[in-house]
C-alpha cells in the first residue's frame, strides 16, 4: 500500500488523466463554448476546498448553476439557481471534466474522497478527519456507494474506508464502478434536493 499511496498512485495518476485530458479536449472546448452563453459569464466554477491534510486549493468545474439572487443579495437555492443544460451536465457528470487538470496539477487524485466545503472543516469529528489523510478525488468510494443519495455520515464513513484500504484493485474498481454510475446518472441528488443539504455537525 506504501509503495503504491506514495509512488505508484501518483503516475497512475498523471498518465490517465493527462489521457483523458486529451481524449475529452473537443468536449472541454465545446462545452466551455454553450456555458458561457448559457451562464452569460464564464463556464467554470472555481473554489477553494480542502486537500490533503487541509491545504487548500482551487477546483475547477464547469459552472452548472447561474448567480441569481433574492432581493437581499443571497444566493437561491441550488433547485433554482441550477441550468437545464447545468442539469445535463451534471447528470452525465461532464462538470468534472476540467478536474482533470486538478489531477495533472498534483492537488487531486483520480480516485479519492470528494473534496467538500472548507466551512465543514470545523465541522468533523476525529475520525471524519481522516478522509484528509490522502488526495481528494475526481471520484471515490463513496460516489459509488450512493453518491449524493445517502447520509453524509455514511458518505464519510466511506470516505475512512477508502483510506485505510486504498489499493489499486480497489480504485480500478471505484473506477469501473463510477463509469457505470455515470451511464445511469444515478444517486445524483438527495431525496428533496437539487444536490446535497448543507452538512451539518454530526450528533
Amino acid at each position: 500500500m506504501v509503495f503504491y499511496s506514495q509512488i505508484f498512485k501518483r503516475f497512475f495518476d498523471l498518465i490517465f488523466s493527462l489521457s483523458l485530458f486529451i481524449l475529452f479536449f473537443p468536449f472541454f472546448l465545446i462545452l466551455s463554448f454553450l456555458l458561457t452563453i448559457a451562464n452569460k459569464n464564464t463556464p467554470f466554477f472555481l473554489q477553494s476546498r480542502p486537500g490533503k491534510n487541509g491545504h487548500i486549493f482551487k477546483l475547477i468545474k464547469f459552472k452548472t448553476m447561474n448567480d441569481k439572487k433574492d432581493e437581499n443579495g443571497n444566493f437561491l437555492s441550488d433547485a433554482q439557481r441550477i441550468t437545464s443544460m447545468g442539469s445535463f451536465i451534471r447528470k452525465t457528470s461532464l462538470d468534472e471534466i476540467p478536474q482533470l487538470l486538478n489531477v495533472i496539477k498534483g492537488d487531486m487524485s483520480l480516485v479519492g474522497p470528494r473534496p467538500l466545503l472548507i466551512e465543514y472543516l470545523p465541522l468533523y469529528n476525529n475520525i471524519q478527519k481522516r478522509r484528509h489523510e490522502v488526495r481528494p478525488g475526481i471520484t471515490g468510494w463513496a460516489q459509488v456507494n450512493g453518491r449524493n443519495s445517502i447520509s453524509w455520515e455514511k458518505k464519510f464513513e466511506y470516505d475512512v474506508y477508502y483510506v485505510d484500504h486504498m489499493s489499486f484493485c480497489l480504485d480500478l474498481k471505484i473506477l469501473i464502478l463510477s463509469a457505470k454510475k455515470v451511464f445511469k446518472a444515478e444517486g445524483i441528488s438527495l431525496q428533496g434536493h437539487a444536490t446535497m443539504p448543507f452538512f451539518e455537525k454530526t450528533k
